[in-house]
C-alpha cells in the first residue's frame, strides 16, 4: 500500500538531519507526554496531520515537527492558541494542597508611568497621592482634595523581604494585587477613619475646635 509521506508519521524526509534517538522517539511517541505529547494529543483530537496543524498555526510543518521530538517547544501564546483551537484550557494546581492557582489579574493597580508593580510585593494604600515633599506643606490639603476628585490613591509596598515576610506572617499573604478600584475604595475607608478620630478629638477636647467666623472676622 502506498501511502503518501505528507499525510503520515513516517515523513523519512522530515528527518533528514535527526539522530537515531531522536527518530526513535518520534517514532515510538514520548512516554511522559509533556509538550511533545500535548501537541500530539491535540493533532489527534482535531484529527489532523502535522501540516494540518502548521497551516492553522501559520507554521511550517517542520516547526511541528520539532515540537513532537522536543528538539524545540512552542512559545506560551501558541500553546494557548493550540488548546483553542483542540477546545481545552489549562489549569495549574498547588502541589500539596491541590488548589487551582490562577494567573495574576491583568486589572491589578499601575504606578504613574503606567507600569505593573512588582509581582512579588504587597501593595497598601497610604492614603491620597500628593507630590514629593508637599506632605509638610500648607498643600497637603489641597493635593489629598485633588486626588480624591481623580480617585488617585497613594499605592505603597515594602522593599525588604523580612519586613514583608513580618507583615505576611500577622496579615496573612495577600493572593494578588488589588484593582485601582480596591485601592481607591481603601484610601476612602482611610479619610473615614481619619474623619471619626477627628470628631472623637474635638468631643474630648472642646478647645481644640476652630474659633467661629463671627470672632476672627
Amino acid at each position: 500500500m502506498h501511502v503518501e509521506a505528507a499525510e503520515t508519521e513516517k515523513d523519512w524526509a522530515q528527518m533528514d538531519g535527526w539522530t537515531a534517538d531522536e527518530v526513535a522517539f518520534y517514532l515510538m511517541g514520548p512516554f511522559d507526554g509533556e509538550v511533545p505529547g500535548l501537541v500530539r494529543r491535540i493533532r489527534r483530537i482535531l484529527d489532523v496531520s502535522q501540516r494540518g496543524l502548521a497551516a492553522a498555526l501559520g507554521v511550517s510543518q517542520s516547526v511541528v515537527a520539532r515540537w513532537e521530538t522536543g528538539r524545540t517547544s512552542p512559545r506560551a501564546s501558541v500553546v494557548q492558541r493550540l488548546l483553542r483551537l483542540a477546545g481545552l484550557r489549562v489549569s495549574f494546581h498547588d502541589e500539596e494542597s491541590g488548589e487551582v492557582v490562577e494567573p495574576m489579574r491583568d486589572d491589578g493597580a499601575r504606578d504613574r508611568a503606567n507600569r505593573r508593580y512588582p509581582a512579588h510585593v504587597d501593595l497598601r494604600v497610604a492614603g491620597w497621592w500628593m507630590p514629593r515633599g508637599t506632605e509638610c506643606t500648607a498643600d497637603v490639603l489641597l493635593w489629598r482634595r485633588i486626588s480624591r476628585e481623580r480617585r488617585n490613591p497613594a499605592i505603597r509596598y515594602r522593599t525588604s523581604p523580612s519586613l514583608r515576610a513580618i507583615h505576611r506572617l500577622l496579615s496573612g499573604t495577600p493572593d494578588d494585587h488589588p484593582s485601582v478600584i480596591q485601592l481607591v475604595a481603601e484610601a476612602e475607608h482611610l479619610d473615614d477613619v481619619r474623619e471619626r478620630r477627628r470628631r472623637q478629638i474635638l468631643q474630648a477636647s472642646p478647645w481644640l475646635r476652630p474659633p467661629p467666623a463671627w470672632l476672627t472676622a
